[in-house]
């Protein structure tokens, strides 16, 4: 996992209320545990037509959109089934932060854990990034702050031990691994 302390993107904004992590990531398309490939399936009933070709109405697809590292949802976005498919299939495709007024918790955990910032703002946060699609954002993780074009700053909640994991880029069992030495000690005395 790599380390998540600053982005700087323009955003782009699903304002649609209840994405669900099938609609993410359609199930069919879980037919693997690895973390890449999967950002070709994102979104992929709406991103596609039947014959395979790109919508040019949905959202990612449109120019202003395409780099955006930022994605602005509507509310309670990532309901529905437990599936890190759905942060996987989000990182695979360049998003790097998912914003919304709120977000389901079984998502936001799965998020966190692999590497994507999701963020639940106060709903008039909300509603100025739903405005304005396609506004650049730096976003600081070791101060918890988005930064807007005119200079305000929104601050955002983040568990401590997300916010470690984040920035050193480590999963929980990065992190473990990263104390083996010590575990390896305390159960050698343990067993003294």
């Amino acid at each position: 996992m790599k380390s998540l302390t600053h982005i700087h993107s323009r955003t782009a904004v699903l304002p649609f209320e209840n994405i669900d992590t099938d609609r993410i990531i359609p199930a069919r398309f879980l037919t693997t545990t690895e973390r890449t490939g999967l950002g070709k399936s994102l979104f992929n009933d709406w991103r596609y037509r039947a014959d395979g070709s790109e919508n040019p109405d949905f959202a990612l697809n449109k120019a202003e959109a395409r780099g955006c590292e930022i994605l602005v949802a509507g509310r309670n976005f990532g309901c529905g089934s437990s599936r890190e498919h759905a942060p996987w299939a989000l990182t695979d495709f360049g998003i790097r932060a998912v914003f919304s007024n709120e977000i389901a918790d079984i998502f936001r955990g799965n998020a966190l854990k692999n590497g994507l910032l999701a963020v639940v703002l106060a709903d008039a946060d909300h509603q100025y990034l739903l405005e304005h699609p396609g506004i650049e954002l730096n976003v600081d993780i070791a101060a918890q702050t988005i930064a807007l074009p005119d200079g305000r700053k929104i601050e955002f909640p983040l568990e401590p031990f997300a916010k470690h994991c984040l920035l050193a880029g480590v999963d929980q069992l990065g992190f473990l691994l990263q104390h083996e030495a010590q575990i390896a000690a305390f159960e050698q005395a343990r067993a003294a």
